[in-house]
């Protein structure tokens, strides 16, 4: 059983930066996909990122350009750094881990999830 750790978050003005990270529990990071999903109020989860276990990355339109994911092996853990943030990007935050190595965008395709951390951005 994986558990995976999440931590930061919070609130921000909009143009403004935070960053998300996530950990597995008594697991490698580098042996699945990670991805970041992300749910706003009365809306489904959506993919905003991923990363594949060969290091590739994966964004959604609506973040291209603003948001990276990266992995730190030596830290075990996962990092979405989130820049020009708008209030649209309002939403729990969540990370998934599968075994499968390649990033999926349908939420239903990961295994392993995060508590969720709210980011909260305001205008």
């Amino acid at each position: 059983q994986v558990q995976l750790v999440e931590s930061g978050g919070g609130l921000v003005q909009a143009g403004g930066s935070l960053r998300l990270s996530c950990a597995p529990s008594g697991r490698t990071v580098s042996d699945y996909a990670m991805g970041y999903f992300r749910q706003a109020p009365g809306k489904e989860r959506e993919f905003a990122a991923g990363i594949s276990w060969s290091g590739n990355t994966y964004y959604a339109d609506s973040v291209k350009g603003r948001f990276t994911i990266s992995r730190d092996n030596a830290k075990n853990t996962v990092y979405l750094q989130m820049n020009s943030l708008k209030p649209e990007d309002t939403a729990v935050y969540y990370c998934a881990a599968r075994t499968v190595r390649t990033v999926a965008f349908d939420p239903r395709s990961y295994g392993y999830w995060g508590q969720g951390t709210q980011v909260t951005v305001s205008s």
